[in-house]
């Protein structure tokens, strides 16, 4: 839909344009501008995460090296290429520690695809997914569990936000299973943000990073899930790990400042 105060095309969606001294029209760009914000508005993302670009994402400094940290550059020129080079047939798949940047860059990503090249995409927190379809098997409730999951399965990109969790119960990897399973089979791209676990909660010898810090286990994460949807996560999606420290913790906090009286 054109934009009615739009000084190129005066409302009605063409403008003028003139090639080898024929003077035609073409669609106006501000019907993509309109497309983009009604992309915008259905795609679900909370609003604190409403700002998230890939410009704005903040590579840290390692607290080793003093340089910048690998794993965040290298996770932010994957995400770049990813969306240069989208439509694609595989999604992505961030992994790392809380507070890293993982909902940053991967909504980053979404915001890219639909403002630059007018994808339609959808935010969802994996655990208020799962509420939401607990509470359509209540009575009282209008929407069924079919209107909840139909969304979520036909997105042209999903974003599957904090999809993990430890030892999620039959009931969560049954309907995971069919989330990843439908869109596996129908070639949906499927963006996933998951929190790794450290080893010491799989039983194994934690290790440590240089500063200290238990390193997480990208592997007993994943197996929560079962091993079958782990593999098939695999195929769909392309490894993004991200290492660093608590964004929140080392940053925020010391943003944080009273005003002076």
């Amino acid at each position: 839909m054109a934009q009615k105060d739009c000084p190129k095309c005066e409302g009605t969606g063409w403008k003028p344009i003139e090639v080898n001294g024929i003077r035609r029209v073409t669609p106006c760009d501000c019907q993509n501008v309109e497309q983009a914000a009604l992309l915008l508005k259905h795609a679900r993302i909370p609003p604190r995460y409403e700002h998230c670009e890939l410009a704005n994402f903040a590579v840290r400094k390692d607290s080793v090296t003093g340089e910048k940290n690998p794993s965040l550059e290298k996770a932010r020129i994957d995400a770049r290429r990813f969306v240069e080079d989208y439509p694609s047939d595989f999604g992505l798949l961030f992994v790392g520690p809380t507070g890293v940047g993982k909902t940053h860059m991967a909504v980053a990503v979404i915001r890219e695809l639909m403002l630059r090249k007018g994808v339609q995409c959808l935010f969802y927190d994996f655990h208020d997914l799962l509420k939401a379809i607990r509470d359509s098997y209540n009575p009282g409730k209008q929407s069924t569990e079919l209107a909840v999951l139909q969304p979520v399965l036909d997105a042209e990109v999903l974003l599957l936000d904090e999809l993990a969790g430890s030892n999620p119960s039959d009931w969560v990897k049954e309907t995971l299973h069919h989330i990843i399973n439908w869109r596996y089979n129908y070639k949906k791209v499927t963006l996933i943000t998951t929190t790794l676990l450290s080893r010491e909660a799989s039983g194994r010898r934690p290790g440590r990073a240089p500063s200290g810090e238990e390193l997480p286990d990208l592997d007993y994460t994943l197996n929560q899930l079962g091993v079958t949807l782990r593999s098939r996560l695999y195929e769909m999606c392309k490894l993004v790990q991200m290492e660093s420290d608590d964004f929140r913790k080392a940053v925020k906090q010391a943003s944080y400042k009273f005003q002076v009286e």
